[in-house]
């Protein structure tokens, strides 16, 4: 009797050991830049339509400041799979975070603008020695702000604010300008409180602007939750183009905004993204390596090459 209650003990012990990592391993956490921002919609489409649950997985959506602070997230463990540039990728493999992206997501800088208050006389050229407000150092919007000195031949100071920040500090005057993602940018603009000087969705030459990124130790431990991961992101993709009054009314509802102005990050926006995330694709390494080249020529150093920062193991198959 003795021998059989310590067996069964035991098989109690063995049992709850190995659910464990079961069940943790059937939770992805996704990390999201900033709030207002269309990574944000497809995590949150993701979690809504269920498209995580047909992919027998877990999703825990955290949103952080900026870019930066995403990747760092992603480094210190908190983050499996994050949403950045290409250029933090190739940073962090320089300072031993050995990532990859592992699905494209957008060849453009859509909707992202220079931008100043209405009242404002300020050409691009006169913000030399000014002030311009970023999301933090390393982030897309300091990219763009890098890019914007080099190619305009000008100098100003970077001011990193935090995503939720920059509308904020542009209106009370803090900085002379922002350089701002959208719906924001789409917002202000409508609502007559700023004017883009400068469009980086026209202004900059097209290349890979932002991708899916995990850790190679957690592609390499967790192959199929990465897989099912991307399947569901891209599933949500794939909704929301076919669905466009459900994503107008997510975005309006989410950023607490007008339908037209979602309607206006709707069109110019969600329907110019990518939408398989194939990095195996014929122009992916190509767009890969100008977006390095743009942020080398905007004063990043550590550029690595293309093909290190890349993963071409998982061609997203997006959830119906």
């Amino acid at each position: 009797m003795k021998i059989n209650c310590r067996h069964a003990f035991m098989t109690l012990v063995a049992a709850a050991i190995f659910a464990g990592p079961a069940s943790a391993a059937d939770t992805i956490r996704v990390g999201l830049p900033t709030k207002t921002y269309w990574p944000t919609t497809i995590a949150e489409t993701a979690v809504r339509q269920k498209l995580f649950e047909k992919e027998g997985i877990k999703a825990e959506l955290t949103i952080y400041r900026s870019g930066a602070e995403t990747f760092e997230g992603m480094a210190a463990g908190a983050a499996d799979i994050i949403l950045d540039p290409p250029s933090l990728v190739s940073a962090g493999r320089k300072k031993g975070v050995m990532s990859r992206i592992v699905a494209n997501a957008a060849m453009g800088n859509f909707g992202w603008q220079l931008m100043v208050p209405t009242k404002s006389t300020l050409e691009v050229k006169d913000l030399n020695g000014k002030k311009v407000a970023i999301t933090a150092a390393g982030s897309g919007s300091d990219l763009l702000a890098l890019w914007t000195i080099q190619d305009k031949k000008i100098d100003f100071t970077r001011v990193p604010v935090g995503g939720g920040g920059l509308v904020p500090n542009l209106l009370a005057g803090n900085v002379e300008a922002a350089v701002v993602y959208s719906p924001l940018s789409f917002q202000i603009s409508k609502s007559g409180e700023a004017k883009s000087i400068l469009d980086y969705a026209t202004a900059v030459p097209p290349n890979l602007t932002a991708g899916w990124i995990v850790l190679d130790k957690f592609a390499e431990a967790k192959p199929q939750l990465v897989q099912k991961a991307v399947n569901a992101l891209y599933g949500a993709v794939a909704f929301m183009r076919a669905n466009r009054d459900v994503t107008v009314k997510l975005i309006a509802e989410l950023y607490e905004m007008p339908p037209e102005i979602a309607g206006l990050e709707y069109d110019n926006t969600i329907m110019k993204l990518e939408t398989s995330g194939d990095m195996g694709a014929a122009n992916v390494s190509a767009a890969v390596q100008l977006s390095l080249d743009l942020a080398k020529l905007g004063g990043l150093k550590d550029i690595v090459p293309a093909e290190d920062v890349i993963s071409t193991k998982f061609k997203p198959v997006p959830t119906k």
